[in-house]
């Protein structure tokens, strides 16, 4: 049995034993009664100046290992999200990149307008000034995405939060792009949790006002909206909106602390928390189209606590422990990050997340994650 010494909250050090590594079965093509993407993470050069304002400097070749991994799941990728560190390191011009790479990486597996959807956003114009301005934004990432045959996500824009004045200003902007797309985009809806700057989106801070405004936005444009993606962290709001959607506008959940009773009811999947479980969350969902609801629940019961842990406040640093949970699983050679955001979490942070992962089965080379969680401990003084 392999065991480490891990620091806990009470800065003591205490033997763990870890349990015997999972074999996951990869399933034989994606879920049936569900759609379900992982939000991915990049991976950071690590050799390249990835310090806090640099370009993001990528090693592109473990990024799309890593997309891989997800397709080989069965699963879709949604890229170029805030998963994937934007606006919080991942340039547009790296992004740009990205979007290209994954498109044609995802040929190998099949068609990229199913399996790769990519987020538009406005990152690339910060000081946009006008509403006009905040929709060419929106156009050029469109493009791109397009272009590609991805899918495009349209994200939450915090150009858009910052000069909108009310309801009919995000009508106006979105009502635009929803005008010209080729085909239907998903909506996303990115609560402050995961970015603060996106408060009051909508036109409101009343979260049921804004919610009015957001179904009102999706009847005006029939046949443009695949779905939305919902990060409030509220499953009740979920479950009520998800019920007043159009007919054929799709609920992809993401949150990341009630997805297994969610997706159970009906909720399609869009979570960070699939990057770092995908042969648990592909396993489930297997069983779930089994009708198994018995071996859904118990795959999936031990990820909740994991999840929780990793997405706690403040909840936009859980790339962290995601791309932690990447390194520990041999995903990738280095627990390196684009702005440097490895330093985002605590060291009984990180140890916890160990331990919660191996839990959960996640750790599939116990003696790989143990060397790598030395390695980390001993950069904090703790070399035993």
């Amino acid at each position: 049995m392999t065991t480490i010494l891990l620091p806990t909250a009470g800065g003591r050090l205490e033997p763990y034993a870890l349990r015997e590594p999972v074999s996951w079965r990869r399933p034989d093509g994606a879920a049936a009664s569900r759609i379900a993407y992982a939000a991915a993470h990049v991976v950071a050069d690590p050799f390249g100046d990835n310090t806090p304002g640099r370009p993001a400097a990528v090693d592109w070749d473990a990024t799309l290992r890593f997309r891989r991994h997800l397709w080989s799941h069965g699963l879709r990728v949604a890229d170029a999200m805030d998963t994937a560190q934007r606006n919080m390191g991942l340039d547009w011009a790296a992004t740009a990149e990205l979007i290209r790479r994954s498109a044609a990486e995802a040929k190998d597996f099949g068609d990229p307008a199913e399996l790769l959807a990519c987020g538009a956003g406005t990152d690339q114009a910060p000081g946009a000034g006008t509403l006009d301005e905040v929709a060419a934004a929106y156009e050029e990432q469109f493009a791109v995405v397009e272009e590609t045959g991805a899918r495009v996500i349209m994200m939450a824009s915090r150009a858009l939060a910052s000069l909108a004045r009310g309801p009919e200003d995000y009508h106006r902007v979105y009502g635009r792009l929803l005008g010209q797309t080729r085909r239907p985009v998903i909506l996303h809806w990115l609560g402050e949790m995961f970015d603060p700057q996106l408060a009051g989106y909508w036109g409101s801070a009343d979260v049921e006002e804004a919610t009015e405004s957001f179904l009102a936005l999706i009847r005006d444009h029939p046949g443009k909206v695949d779905g939305v993606k919902v990060s409030l962290l509220d499953a009740g709001h979920e479950v009520r909106l998800r019920a007043a959607l159009p007919g054929g506008v799709k609920l992809y959940t993401g949150d990341d602390f009630n997805y297994p009773e969610l997706i159970r009811s009906g909720s399609h999947a869009l979570l960070g928390i699939f990057d770092a479980i995908a042969p648990a969350a592909a396993t489930a969902l297997a069983a779930l189209d089994d009708g198994d609801l018995a071996a859904y629940d118990a795959v999936l019961a031990p990820t909740v606590p994991l999840s929780r842990h990793l997405f706690q406040t403040p909840t936009y640093h859980y790339k962290t422990g995601i791309v932690f949970l990447a390194w520990l699983a041999g995903h990738q050679d280095a627990f390196v990050m684009v702005n440097a955001a490895q330093s985002a979490r605590s060291i009984p942070h990180l140890a916890k997340a160990f331990r919660l992962a191996d839990r959960a089965g996640l750790l599939p080379d116990p003696d790989l994650a143990v060397a790598r969680m030395r390695a980390l401990l001993a950069t904090a003084g703790v070399d035993r």
